[in-house]
């Protein structure tokens, strides 16, 4: 056996003897206030982006590109993974996490504009992001480089989630719709690590976002204002 995973469980242990009594609340149901979509990438510590260490505070969610859509022979609808704490738990707020570098986001543009050659599962996901990409492809500004082009694509796909989420009927009016995108590339202006507010329930010009919501001005930022 692999020693990673035997140093796993070893952690294992310490995450049992610190979290022994935080589950009291929980063990039998959970209300978790916010469902997080982030990109399945091992350098977006879901919960620990967020600082959190209760149990039952966050659904996070994972895929390749924080995609929120499940393809159905009825159509396109809002992924299970998703929906599930919206329908059943009383979640009223989701917040879409992409972030700066996403493999998935430039598998897709190198798809886009020239073709890749990737395994059936991994083509099946890119067949999911790939579609309302393409126009934000062929929007991108001339001259920018393979880095720039990405990064102003993983806010444009972070959009493209939550308009989707917003005009779903399966999302009830209640639920705030949050576009969010992690930075550890230093592309933004605020520290590494930091999340940067791109999109509330699409609305995504970043001054109307600053007035509406003075509390969290600093917080919001974007790259490409298209």
């Amino acid at each position: 056996m692999h020693r990673t995973f035997v140093d796993l469980l070893d952690r294992n242990l310490d995450h049992a003897d610190a979290f022994a009594d935080r589950f009291d609340d929980v063990q039998t149901a959970q209300r978790p206030p916010v469902v997080t979509v982030c990109c399945s990438d091992s350098r977006v510590l879901q919960d620990h982006i967020w600082g959190n260490d209760t149990p039952g505070h966050l659904f996070t969610c994972g895929n390749i590109g924080n995609r929120v859509v499940e393809r159905t022979a009825a159509g396109d609808v809002v992924s299970g993974d998703v929906l599930y704490p919206i329908a059943h738990t009383g979640t009223e707020t989701v917040v879409v996490v992409g972030h700066t570098g996403c493999g998935a986001v430039t598998a897709a543009y190198e798809d886009l504009t020239g073709g890749v050659d990737e395994p059936p599962g991994i083509e099946r996901c890119l067949g999911l992001l790939e579609p309302p990409l393409e126009a934000g492809v062929a929007a991108l500004p001339g001259g920018l480089d393979r880095a720039t082009a990405v990064n102003y694509l993983v806010e444009y796909n972070v959009d493209r989630q939550v308009d989707f989420l917003v005009g779903s009927d399966e999302i009830p009016d209640r639920v705030d719709v949050i576009g969010v995108v992690y930075d550890f590339q230093d592309v933004y202006s605020g520290r590494r690590g930091e999340v940067h507010v791109i999109n509330v329930d699409g609305e995504r010009d970043a001054d109307d976002l600053r007035a509406a919501h003075p509390d969290i001005a600093s917080r919001i930022e974007r790259l490409w204002a298209y």
